[in-house]
């Protein structure tokens, strides 16, 4: 059995132990109402398995009313969450009602939003149903919402009382989902350690991503977070790769092209490997390694010059920035992290060359 993560503002529990706790925590909080939210994936294909899980653990009748919105980040936005707030209130939930998110990163975001505005906040539960979402979007406190193709502009720094890592989920997915997610476990690899990062790339098959896996990155994170809850300092190390990712992901919102999350990630984690070795020196051989191992997973993206102007153009929104000077998380090491860096466009269009050779 996997060790439960016990911390002082969240918890993450794993496969059954995660729904004993949830019953325990519904009865003993009084919990009147509870909203599962999901998408319309996740509400095909998880909602019965889940609500199964925990009526079978509960003693006492528990309201349970489920809402689900469009699947895919275009959903991430002011609209939903309004009819998500709307279902809710014509539900009669109150402050002792219970915001369950039953799915991937997208839906942990907008629903942790919600919960931490509706009547100033709601206790909320994450059950995280993509890889991507298990080890990295579930955990860690942050929700928010896209705004004018932006990135998660619009958000809260609010913790899940706990989440619930339930590895049985991974068979509801496309192969295309599973990949997704392998580029949040590479990014926990590249900034924890050299052996860390020499297990991740003995990887040959995305299905034989194990539960120990999932578990060590689930840590790497958790211990990042321990120390620096609200990004300050050591948090930021954990938007490696996501510079110049989060602007590929905000290129191609609500465009008939649009990609997953960890597909912008990947992309993102090759340019910036690459550029840790212009500006801080790391060894090359590190930056020709990253791309080996993403390109045996991930397809490559094709860049235009324009379409690379218009992603340098969108850095200039990035939260990390103390001003329109994009600031960068490199690595001079593997295990190694250096915040608040700041990079030339010209290291950007190069890194794009390397990427694309």
């Amino acid at each position: 059995m996997l060790k439960a993560i016990e911390n002082n503002n969240y918890s993450i529990y794993f496969k059954s132990e995660g729904y004993k706790k949830l019953a325990h925590y519904i009865q003993g909080k009084k919990i009147n109402k509870i909203l599962i939210l999901t998408d319309d994936n996740t509400k095909n294909f998880c909602l019965e398995q889940f609500r199964n899980d925990l009526l079978s653990y509960c003693k006492e009748n528990i309201f349970i009313h489920d809402f689900s919105i469009k699947s895919g980040e275009a959903s991430k936005n002011f609209s939903e969450s309004t009819k998500i707030i709307k279902y809710m209130l014509q539900c009669g939930f109150k402050r002792n009602g219970l915001v369950i998110n039953l799915g991937g990163g997208m839906i942990s975001d907008i629903g942790g939003f919600v919960a931490s505005i509706y009547m100033r906040g709601l206790k909320f539960i994450n059950i995280p149903t993509t890889l991507l979402a298990m080890v990295d979007a579930s955990i860690g406190g942050k929700n928010g919402i896209d705004f004018n193709s932006i990135k998660n502009l619009i958000g809260t720094f609010n913790f899940a009382d706990f989440t619930i890592v339930d590895s049985r989920f991974l068979k509801t997915l496309s192969k295309k989902q599973l990949i997704s997610g392998f580029a949040e476990i590479i990014k926990h690899s590249l900034i924890s350690s050299n052996n860390e990062w020499k297990i991740i790339q003995e990887i040959d098959d995305i299905n034989a991503i194990s539960d120990e896996i999932i578990y060590n990155s689930v840590i790497i994170k958790n211990h990042i977070i321990n120390k620096d809850p609200y990004e300050k300092n050591i948090r930021k190390y954990l938007n490696y790769g996501h510079t110049l990712g989060h602007a590929i992901e905000s290129y191609f919102l609500n465009k008939k092209e649009e990609i997953l999350h960890g597909e912008a990630i990947s992309v993102g984690l090759i340019l910036e490997t690459y550029i840790s070795h212009v500006v801080l020196k790391l060894d090359i051989n590190y930056a020709l390694e990253v791309k080996k191992l993403i390109f045996k997973f991930f397809k490559k993206i094709e860049f235009t010059d324009n379409n690379i102007n218009k992603i340098v153009n969108l850095l200039k929104h990035d939260k990390k920035n103390k001003s329109e000077t994009p600031l960068f998380v490199l690595i001079e090491d593997i295990g190694k992290p250096v915040i608040n860096q700041k990079v030339s466009n010209k290291n950007i269009l190069d890194a794009f060359k390397f990427y694309a050779v």
